[in-house]
């Protein structure tokens, strides 16, 4: 998962110049930006977004302005084997490679930002495909040649349920990680805009506006009330989507009575399985900071795609 929304905004803002898009296409080690992070570069020296965290940019910098002017794409190699490792290369000990190509129709079509955003906006993943001899990316996969393949996964984001102490905490873990957050919650003495700086509010009851969501594989549901009639709502229509994620705070035995109560209104135990309660991982958290963080950490995870162990 890589944060390249800056570096869409910016190629939008900037249709119609000059630019050029560095990419990570492979890493090894202890690499600072993951594949599929981009920088992009304009004509007048301006850029937006990284590939290396300030180790490599100045070099990328300048065979970018190269690339704008005419030459071909560029596949380049750093790590700290290189003659110039300190620098140019990577003296955290990782090394990449970073492919320079023009935003063009013979590089990367500069259509491909608008759909990259609007997958998003959608909720969609969307997937490029580059030939890295030639330097030209489109969305038609490639099964010959040397290729680099980006997956441009819709935003996180993450839903709320219950207005409580812990959500104040998890909500703004939320925002340092760029998760979108809604916290949802009819009792309007809860769901205040002071309670909850930044984050959406939705005063609907948990089903409807979980529905609303149609939470997906970007997407963590996590209730919080102690309520089980705003609580159960949630978590059932939850589980009627491909949810990443779905906790619920509770001791283990409130958890063993609400798989009962689920069950007895038609929930699978395959679905029952996927809920993460008590919610959060075993780090023997205290107080709602802690809890909260714990939620956060079991919820990353789950975005990457790791199993509960």
């Amino acid at each position: 998962m890589t944060d390249n929304d800056g570096v869409i905004a910016a190629a939008r803002a900037w249709a119609g110049e000059k630019l050029a898009l560095a990419t990570v296409v492979s890493t090894w080690g202890s690499a600072p930006r993951p594949r599929g992070s981009h920088m992009l570069v304009h004509a007048d020296g301006r850029f937006e977004g990284s590939v290396s965290g300030g180790c490599v940019e100045a070099d990328i910098l300048q065979t970018a302005a190269d690339v704008i002017a005419g030459a071909p794409p560029q596949v380049k190699r750093y790590g700290v084997a290189d003659a110039a490792a300190w620098e140019v290369g990577l003296p955290c000990g990782g090394e990449i490679a970073v492919l320079v190509q023009p935003v063009s129709a013979e590089g990367f079509d500069p259509e491909l930002f608008d759909r990259i955003a609007e997958a998003r906006a959608d909720g969609r993943a969307l997937v490029v495909t580059t030939d890295l001899a030639s330097g030209h990316s489109s969305e038609r996969p490639l099964e010959t040649g040397e290729v680099f393949v980006n997956r441009y996964d819709p935003p996180r984001r993450l839903l709320v349920v219950g207005a409580v102490q812990i959500a104040q905490s998890l909500v703004a873990l939320a925002r340092t990680l760029g998760i979108d957050t809604v916290v949802i919650d009819p009792r309007a003495r809860f769901l205040t805009p002071e309670r909850f700086p930044g984050a959406t509010l939705d005063d609907r009851w948990p089903d409807e506006a979980v529905a609303a969501s149609r939470p997906g594989p970007a997407t963590a549901v996590v209730t919080l009330s102690h309520d089980v009639k705003i609580d159960d709502p949630a978590l059932l229509e939850a589980l009627r989507h491909p949810t990443a994620y779905v906790g619920a705070l509770g001791s283990r035995r409130s958890h063993a009575a609400r798989r009962e109560r689920l069950a007895a209104m038609g929930v699978a135990v395959e679905d029952l399985d996927r809920i993460d309660g008590p919610v959060g991982l075993d780090i023997g958290a205290i107080g709602p900071s802690e809890i909260a963080l714990s939620i956060a950490a079991a919820m990353i995870r789950a975005f990457h795609g790791k199993a509960r162990t």
